[in-house]
């Protein structure tokens, strides 16, 4: 079973992927995964190149300074880069899950509906929190300004059309405990795979 974990920039993913990989859950960071993918995938920084300018690579790695500000400012841009970027993705994640022992794998993506990529997912997890937390969380976190942060949430599903897909919603509001809820889900989906199989 593929179980996709999202929720918008800074809800806290990676927090609560690592709560599952604790548990024993074998956890896919598609966003890390891609990040090393473009820095070693010479076709694909070869469309980059031809899509952002020779600027875009630095060293033979992808200056991703450079390639946020022009694709985050720029829908279509966005759209072309992330074409070339999600094939590659999906391609090492379908190889990865056949390689996993798990009942269930997470595979945890901050665009996993803007890609179209949760049809492969048999749930889908969602995690919420409030919008000031997750511009206060980012803004520490990468360094960035309020205005870059805002940016990159409009390149985002807005938070209520990434609810009505999801299967599980996880707060992170700072109120409930992330290990009690992601526990009940675990146990739940621990209860489906064993009636799939």
């Amino acid at each position: 079973m593929i179980v996709g974990l999202t929720g918008g920039i800074g809800s806290g993913k990676s927090t609560v992927a690592e709560i599952f990989r604790h548990i024993g859950i074998a956890v896919y960071e598609a966003d890390t995964v891609s990040k090393s993918i473009i820095d070693t995938d010479i076709v694909l920084q070869r469309q980059l190149v031809e899509l952002l300018g020779k600027e875009v690579i630095n060293e033979g790695k992808i200056n991703r300074k450079y390639m946020a500000g022009k694709i985050f400012n720029d829908k279509v841009l966005l759209e072309k880069a992330n074409a070339m970027i999600h094939p590659a993705v999906r391609r090492n994640f379908d190889k990865w899950v056949k390689e996993q022992q798990t009942p269930y794998v997470i595979k945890e993506a901050a665009i996993l509906f803007e890609t179209g990529s949760y049809r492969q997912c048999d749930r889908v997890i969602v995690i919420t929190a409030p919008q000031e937390m997750r511009i206060d969380r980012v803004m520490r976190r990468s360094n960035i300004s309020r205005e870059d942060v805002l940016a990159r949430m409009q390149n985002q599903w807005p938070e209520e059309q990434k609810l009505k897909k999801a299967d599980y919603i996880i707060k992170n509001d700072l109120k409930e405990s992330l290990i009690k809820q992601v526990i009940a889900i675990h146990e739940d989906l621990i209860r489906q795979s064993n009636k799939a199989s």
